[in-house]
């Protein structure tokens, strides 16, 4: 009982997370931002701390610079750092350092599995590109040529994702792979991509998106021909329900981003401020996103605090 008290009065009255995502243009990392944020708010009031989100996300993806941010949030007084990692490889060897230096780190989205890192919370990546291409190959009846949009090639859950793109495609014969397309993971840059491959590729009418980049511009609503063309994509997002209610995409697989925040700051919260045990693999599982449910996700987005929900939905 004395060991207890003594625990409790160490504890710290200020917890700074410093959350680094992948990307501060990316709206599911703005949404992820807003998640933590909630979390933290309602977390200080429960446990009489203040919880403080450190936003050192860097404006594009960069392995290199991640690193360097948290190099920095641990030398500026970091308590935890929470990241979405750009390149495994070029982050492992920082977050392992910060380790060493007793500031804890999580990761979310994309893990660095082989780090020091104590948890992790995201979709099963391989599962995630499996569901894609099995849904893609529904609505293409079987048949068709598809190609694969795929964002940073050095992302490990990008890249999880397309080899169970590959995985499911292989069950179907009549399904023809041309090949995987990166790009920045930009709006702009993403539907550039897609426009360029429809017309280098005459044959591709199908398009397994494994993030929905392309989808957070209303480019694609006029330059995707839906009567020859399907397409299948991860998250869900107020910018890209008009493609699911204009049925240029039927099926949209959302990760719950928001939850990316808030849960992980909940991780964190239960791991370092109240000493509990926490599991190191935490599971998100996806909402299939259809014109049947549009309404009632759009309504889970406004409730997370959303406010570009158009008012149709």
């Amino acid at each position: 009982g004395c060991g207890a008290k003594e625990e409790a009065t160490d504890r710290p009255e200020t917890l700074t997370i410093s959350m680094i995502a992948k990307s501060s243009t990316n709206p599911v990392f703005l949404s992820a931002r807003t998640g933590a944020e909630a979390a933290a708010e309602i977390l200080s009031k429960q446990h009489d701390i203040d919880i403080i989100i450190d936003w050192r996300t860097p404006p594009t993806e960069d392995g290199q610079i991640q690193a360097q941010r948290i190099a920095q949030a641990v030398n500026e007084g970091a308590d935890v750092i929470l990241i979405s990692c750009s390149d495994a490889a070029k982050v492992t060897g920082a977050i392992n350092d910060a380790v060493d230096r007793g500031v804890p780190v999580m990761t979310f989205d994309s893990d660095a599995p082989d780090s020091k890192r104590f948890a992790y919370y995201g979709v099963d990546d391989l599962k995630t590109g499996q569901l894609v291409m099995a849904e893609l190959s529904k609505q293409m009846d079987g048949t068709g040529s598809v190609a694969i949009l795929a964002g940073n090639q050095n992302a490990p859950n990008l890249r999880k994702r397309v080899e169970g793109v590959k995985q499911e495609a292989a069950k179907y014969p009549g399904i023809n792979i041309i090949d995987t397309f990166y790009h920045i993971e930009t709006p702009q840059d993403a539907a550039a991509e897609v426009v360029r491959v429809n017309n280098a590729y005459p044959a591709v009418n199908g398009w397994a998106m494994v993030g929905g980049w392309a989808l957070f511009t209303k480019t694609l609503l006029t330059d995707i021909d839906q009567e020859r063309m399907t397409v299948v994509s991860v998250d869900a997002l107020p910018q890209e329900l008009p493609y699911v209610k204009q049925g240029v995409v039927p099926v949209l697989w959302a990760q719950p981003t928001y939850l990316w925040g808030y849960v992980s700051v909940e991780t964190i919260v239960n791991k370092v401020h109240l000493r509990m045990d926490v599991q190191e693999i935490n599971p998100m599982e996806l909402v299939k996103v259809t014109n049947e449910n549009l309404a009632e996700w759009a309504q889970q987005l406004r409730d997370w605090g959303f406010t570009d929900v158009p008012d149709e939905y």
